[in-house]
């Protein structure tokens, strides 16, 4: 059984990911877990924090 990964170890690969840099290692490292959750709701919350952040840049650029 793998180890839990820590809160910011997810946030690292959730944004590594995103970014399209993550490496062969780390991405099969993060398949090996037994906990998907953490990084669903991670990957939510990015999604979310970075729509979010494009519709406030949008508003300023157009205001």
């Amino acid at each position: 059984m793998a180890n839990k990964p820590g809160f910011l170890k997810v946030v690292q690969s959730v944004l590594a990911s995103a970014f399209g840099v993550q490496s062969q290692q780390k991405y099969q490292q993060d398949f090996s877990q037994t906990a998907i959750a953490p990084y669903i709701v991670v990957g939510v919350v990015f999604v979310i924090l970075l729509v979010l952040g494009l519709v406030a840049l949008v508003n300023w650029l157009t205001a």
